[in-house]
């Protein structure tokens, strides 16, 4: 099996591996590696690809997933966007091969949780921050800019959640996310 892994060769055509090559690679990388990022992109495109069964997508998005949380550190601006590619990917599958509450991946009320959680902002502070935000320091810009993309995913999902506090908040986010810079 050794044999198998190539640590982080460029020259390897990761397209022509198949899935369970591709997830040992991706567990004995080091993080940050660059494969890992190509693995996620490899992964999340067979995601996407209609002639597979849906274990076999929801596998390949478990991969992607797994790659993209391994490469990312946690500078903030990192952060956001392995965040934001996390958000996207499992509202696409929920949207389209759909939802598992058994899955926290697949669950619609687990992902507004971690949307929610990824916020350090609520939707009033954003929005009146945002009404001046060409005054504002450059750190407070682009941390209503990561909002902005932390929340891109909420037209999708929204109609997946169940009526209450959660999809009331989020429902606030997707109205001002407009604003933001």
């Amino acid at each position: 099996m050794s044999g198998d892994i190539v640590h982080d060769q460029a020259t390897d055509d990761l397209s022509t591996w198949g899935i369970e090559r591709l997830e040992a690679h991706a567990a004995v990388l080091g993080h940050g590696q660059w494969a890992l990022e190509a693995i996620r992109e490899l992964a999340q495109s067979r995601v996407y690809q209609a002639g597979e069964e849906r274990h076999a997508r929801l596998r390949w998005a478990k991969l992607s997933l797994a790659a993209n949380r391994r490469f990312h550190d946690e500078f903030p601006w990192h952060r956001a966007r392995m965040l934001d590619q996390d958000f996207m990917l499992r509202t696409w599958v929920i949207e389209h091969l759909g939802p598992d509450e058994a899955d926290a991946d697949w669950d619609p009320e687990a992902l507004a949780a971690d949307t929610l959680a990824a916020l350090s902002l609520d939707p009033e502070q954003a929005a009146s921050r945002s009404a001046s935000w060409r005054t504002l320091p450059a750190e407070q810009i682009g941390e209503l800019r990561r909002h902005k993309n932390l929340t891109r995913h909420l037209g999708r999902l929204i109609g997946f959640l169940h009526p209450g506090p959660v999809k009331d908040q989020l429902t606030g986010w997707q109205e001002i996310r407009g604003r933001l810079p």
